[in-house]
């Protein structure tokens, strides 16, 4: 497993990518360096518009995948969930507990775990994984509660969610399918004595 895979990561470039190429296109001219951001904008569009084709398709929301991802060790709490279409439609779920990080794919039709799980040491993550490891720890809402919040805040559902430090923050990111398109929710969750969520 990639010490750099935590879902924000991944979020945060899908979204950059898609649409800071949108407003970098609109903005210039249409050259020879600008028709391959433009090409490239239209292989998003079009990589997005798959994803959510087989996101309505399927019958296990995220919150379940999460849920049962967690009943595999007890006290775990989800660290990121992304929704993937590389083979069959499945999610893909780590968990953290007891200083032990578990990788899990969940198949998003069935709910059964699909692929031998992988675990490892929080020792073996990088700097910043661990960071946002040990930041959970003194954070009291889960993932599963960001995802409530997102869903209901941008009326979709969610397809990925995860942590990311920004502005040395943590915050959950929850990726929302909503009509034809894909929002970001990000939410500072409160920590340990605090009440409720931020969304922004």
């Amino acid at each position: 497993m990639s010490k750099k895979k935590l879902l924000a990561t991944i979020v945060w470039s899908a979204t950059l990518a898609a649409t800071g190429a949108m407003a970098d296109v609109t903005h210039a001219p249409l050259d020879a360096a600008n028709r391959g951001v433009a090409a490239q904008r239209d292989d998003e569009e079009l990589a997005i518009h798959r994803v959510l084709e087989q996101f309505r398709a399927i019958k296990i929301p995220l919150s379940t995948a999460v849920a049962i991802a967690e009943r595999l060790h007890d006290g775990s709490r989800t660290t990121d969930v992304s929704f993937e279409i590389s083979g069959p439609a499945s999610y893909r779920v780590r968990t953290v507990g007891n200083e032990r990080i578990w990788e899990n794919v969940i198949d998003a039709d069935t709910g059964s775990v699909t692929e031998k799980e992988i675990s490892s040491s929080l020792r073996e993550l990088d700097r910043e994984d661990l960071s946002n490891i040990v930041a959970l720890k003194s954070v009291k809402q889960e993932l599963s509660d960001a995802v409530r919040i997102a869903e209901k805040a941008a009326t979709g559902s969610a397809v990925a969610g995860g942590l990311v430090k920004q502005d040395g923050k943590l915050n959950f990111v929850v990726v929302i399918a909503s009509d034809d398109r894909l929002k970001e929710v990000m939410l500072e969750p409160p920590r340990a004595g605090k009440q409720g969520a931020t969304p922004r």
